[in-house]
């Protein structure tokens, strides 16, 4: 005869479960503690010398960019002409040639002579112009020869004369800029200056066409337009020198810096995010350093000195500068976007799942469209890699070798690059993926039964 089992003591059953589930989290927590070990002392100088590295690198990016803007408008005759010709057309600047062209011209014109040389067939057309300027003779004529300052510079014939004289001068502003101080373009008492004797001469001529004969009387006249002038500009020239010689090797040398760090780093992808922040942040501070500087030079400037042409020829003579930042800025940015994604986190994850099932819904629509890759799709599958750094190495290239990128060519290529990858991916059909047969539960020709996959 069976005993019936005597029933266990009441609250056994779950202090036993609660012993199990503490037992549980404590065999947990020791796995996790030897999953993940103490940071061994080597690991903290490698993290110590990869984040110098990157820091090293990140300064250089600004004196890379400063360094390669140098060496390109001195370096390449087109590339300064193609900067500085936009200020034939700026306002701002044709009023200050007028202004000092006018200034030159009014030295030389012998106003208590100026109607007893006009030649009796020029009197009456040259006092009618006079006439309608004002009163005072001087100011008549000073207003008389101004405006004819002005159409030069307004007049296509200007535009040809500054990018031509630019073209001319362009050695010369080497020398300037590089200690020699010959040429059209001379550094003088802290100042770079451009001399205005081709434009004066063609005022002249158009004084003596309006009836002004004198004006052919006025000797050649050599008058400066200062282009840049600086308290040290003994110093900027020594600065400039030593960026000019640099400026292939500073831009590669910070790149190279900042990737070495990014390889000796312990946690590679987490440093290049870092790192490529980094050179963009550094990169925009030199574009805020533009614009404070920009500030600081005008406020800087004597009184006799046209502050609003000065600042438009800053703003051109940056321009490039400017661009350049812009395309670091860019790249940096995209890096950093790049290496978050491909990352182990948990919007990272979301977004490749997004992009994964974007992929397979146009895949799979195709599919039920008739569409069928053949070998394509698991070639493309096996080597999808090697494919993806293909992509990478066209983009990189395609970027090395764009003359003068923008940051909009940098935008471009990446937007190509994200396209050139949807395709790959489209075109990876792993080997089992049967698109709109395996929904139906039908084998698709050339892959194995759902089932089997």
């Amino acid at each position: 005869m069976s005993t019936p089992d005597t029933p266990a003591p009441e609250g056994s059953s779950s202090n036993g479960a609660d012993e199990l589930a503490a037992l549980r989290a404590r065999i947990a927590s020791l796995e996790a503690a030897a999953a993940t070990p103490p940071r061994p002392p080597h690991h903290r100088v490698r993290s110590f010398f990869a984040a110098l590295l990157i820091v090293i690198g990140c300064v250089l990016a600004p004196l890379g960019l400063v360094a390669a803007w140098t060496a390109d408008e001195i370096g390449d005759t087109d590339r300064y002409v193609a900067t500085v010709a936009p200020l034939a057309s700026d306002a701002d600047v044709q009023a200050a040639v007028a202004n000092r062209v006018t200034d030159a011209v009014m030295e030389h014109i012998d106003l208590q002579s100026l109607l007893e040389d006009v030649a009796p067939a020029d009197r009456p057309r040259l006092t009618k112009a006079l006439g309608k300027l004002g009163d005072s003779l001087e100011g008549a004529v000073k207003s008389f020869v101004h405006e004819k300052a002005q159409d030069v510079v307004a007049s296509d014939a200007f535009e040809t004369v500054w990018t031509d004289a630019n073209r001319a001068v362009h050695t010369s502003l080497d020398r300037a800029l590089t200690g020699s101080d010959q040429g059209a373009v001379k550094i003088n008492e802290n100042t770079v200056t451009l001399d205005l004797a081709p434009i004066v001469e063609q005022v002249k001529q158009r004084l003596v066409d309006a009836g002004m004969g004198v004006a052919a009387k006025i000797p050649e006249v050599h008058t400066n337009f200062t282009i840049v002038k600086a308290d040290d500009i003994g110093k900027v020239r020594t600065l400039f020198n030593l960026l000019q010689k640099m400026g292939f090797w500073l831009p590669v040398l910070a790149v190279l810096f900042v990737a070495g760090g990014v390889l000796l780093a312990v946690h590679r992808r987490r440093t290049l995010i870092a790192a490529a922040l980094g050179f963009a942040v550094a990169s925009l501070l030199l574009g805020i350093g533009l614009t404070v500087f920009r500030t600081v030079y005008l406020n800087a400037l004597p009184s006799g000195v046209n502050a609003a042409a000065a600042g438009s020829v800053y703003d051109i003579l940056v321009r490039y500068l400017r661009t350049s930042i812009r395309v670091f800025v860019a790249i940096g940015l995209i890096v950093a976007l790049a290496a978050w994604l491909s990352g182990p986190g948990r919007a990272a994850r979301l977004v490749r799942g997004l992009w994964r099932s974007g992929i397979t819904a146009t895949r799979t629509t195709a599919d039920h469209a008739g569409m069928r890759l053949g070998p394509v799709g698991p070639f493309v599958h096996r080597h999808s890699t090697l494919l993806t750094w293909l992509l990478v190495a066209a983009t990189v290239v395609t970027y090395v070798l764009w003359s003068h990128p923008t940051g909009l060519v940098v935008v471009a290529l990446a937007l190509a690059f994200v396209f050139a990858l949807a395709v790959k991916d489209f075109l990876g059909e792993e080997p089992g993926e049967t698109g709109a047969g395996a929904e139906d539960g039908a084998d698709t020709e050339g892959s194995p039964p759902a089932a089997e996959a």
